[in-house]
C-alpha cells in the first residue's frame, strides 16, 4: 500500500459527481394561479401546501437543530436557492430536490417557496435525489446502500449504470450494496455512527450474523480503528495467526478531526489519516493502485 502525505492546516471538501442541471431536462411550465409563466427556467413562487414530498427521498433522518437554524435563516433572508419540483397530473407538484429548504420554509411560516419546474420521470427523480444528497449533505453508509439497492430493484440498473449516474466508481457501489448483508442490529450501529463504513465492510468477512454482531460489539467496546478491526477479525478467522495480545484501544481522537477524516474518506474513496498537533499536522492519503492515484490528482487539481 502506497501513501501520499499532504501538509494541510486547512481542509475543504469538494463536491463529487454530476451536476444536477445535467440530469434535469428543461420543460416549458404551465402558468399557475400564483405566478406568471416562467421564462428560461426562472423560479416560480409555489404555495407550500401544493407540494408533495419526494417519495424517492433516500435520507431517513434529518437533524432537527440544523433544520431550525435553516428556518431562522429563511425568516431573515428568504430562500436563497430555489427547490426543484415536477408538475403532477392533478395540478399539484412533487418535490425533486430541496427537502430541507421546503421543510424549513414551513417551520418559518412561509406560504410560498421559489421553485424551478422540470419534467422528469420517476427514474430521473430518484437519480437526482441520490446525486443531490451525495453532493451536498452526505448520506450515512446504510442510506447510500439502500438507495443503490432501490435503483437496482425498482429500475433494474446494473452496478456500472448506477456508478455512472451517481458519479461513483463501480467498486464503491458494490461495497455499499454488500452492507445490506449485515444483520439489522449491525446496520443500525452503522447508521447511527457507532461503526464506520470501513468497520462494516471488514465485518462482512464473517459468514454468520451472530459472528458479525459479536465482533461489532467488541469493536465498539474497545474503540478499535478500522486497521485494528481488520487485525482482530483476521485473528478470529485464522486463530493460528492471531497475536498473543488483544488489540488495545487507540488514544482518544478529537471528534472534529475524526469527522473531517471520515468526510475525506467518503469524498475521495481512499483511506485517509490525519495527524493533528495543536492545529498543525499531516493528511495522509493511501492508494492501492495507480488508477486511484491518478483519480486523486484529478480531484485535487480540480480537473
Amino acid at each position: 500500500m502506497k501513501t501520499l502525505t499532504i501538509a494541510a492546516p486547512d481542509i475543504k471538501r469538494r463536491a463529487l459527481g454530476k451536476g444536477l442541471d445535467s440530469l434535469l431536462p428543461r420543460v416549458p411550465s404551465a402558468p399557475t394561479p400564483t405566478s406568471k409563466e416562467p421564462e428560461g427556467g426562472k423560479p416560480l413562487e409555489i404555495p407550500l401546501e401544493q407540494i408533495d414530498r419526494n417519495p424517492f427521498q433516500t435520507r431517513s433522518n434529518m437533524n432537527e437543530d440544523q433544520l431550525a437554524e435553516l428556518a431562522a435563516s429563511i425568516t431573515a433572508n428568504g430562500v436563497v436557492q430555489a427547490i426543484l419540483v415536477r408538475p403532477l397530473a392533478n395540478g399539484r407538484f412533487q418535490l425533486i430536490a430541496g427537502e430541507r429548504r421546503w421543510r424549513a420554509s414551513e417551520l418559518a411560516g412561509k406560504k410560498t417557496i421559489p421553485a424551478i419546474l422540470r419534467q422528469v420521470s420517476d427514474e430521473q427523480a430518484m437519480e437526482i435525489t441520490i446525486v443531490e444528497n451525495l453532493q451536498r449533505a452526505d448520506l450515512n453508509p446504510m442510506e447510500q446502500a439502500r438507495a443503490f439497492e432501490r435503483l437496482s430493484r425498482e429500475f433494474h440498473m446494473t452496478q456500472e449504470q448506477m456508478a455512472v449516474r451517481t458519479g461513483k466508481d463501480r467498486a464503491s457501489v458494490a461495497n455499499f450494496l454488500r452492507l445490506l448483508k449485515l444483520p439489522l442490529s449491525v446496520q443500525t450501529r452503522v447508521e447511527v455512527g457507532e461503526l464506520s463504513f470501513g468497520h462494516a465492510r471488514t465485518l462482512l468477512a464473517f459468514e454468520h450474523a451472530e459472528e458479525m454482531e459479536k465482533a461489532a460489539k467488541r469493536v465498539i467496546d474497545l474503540s478499535l480503528s478500522v486497521r485494528q478491526t481488520e487485525t482482530y477479525v483476521q485473528g478470529l478467522l485464522h486463530p493460528e495467526r492471531a497475536m498473543k495480545k488483544e488489540p488495545k484501544p487507540e488514544p482518544p481522537v478529537d471528534p472534529n478531526i475524526r469527522e473531517v477524516q471520515e468526510r475525506l474518506q467518503r469524498a475521495l474513496g481512499l483511506k485517509v489519516h490525519i495527524e493533528d498537533h495543536s492545529g498543525r499536522g499531516k493528511v495522509i492519503i493511501e492508494y492501492g493502485k495507480l488508477e486511484d492515484f491518478d483519480a486523486l490528482l484529478e480531484t485535487l487539481a480540480g480537473e
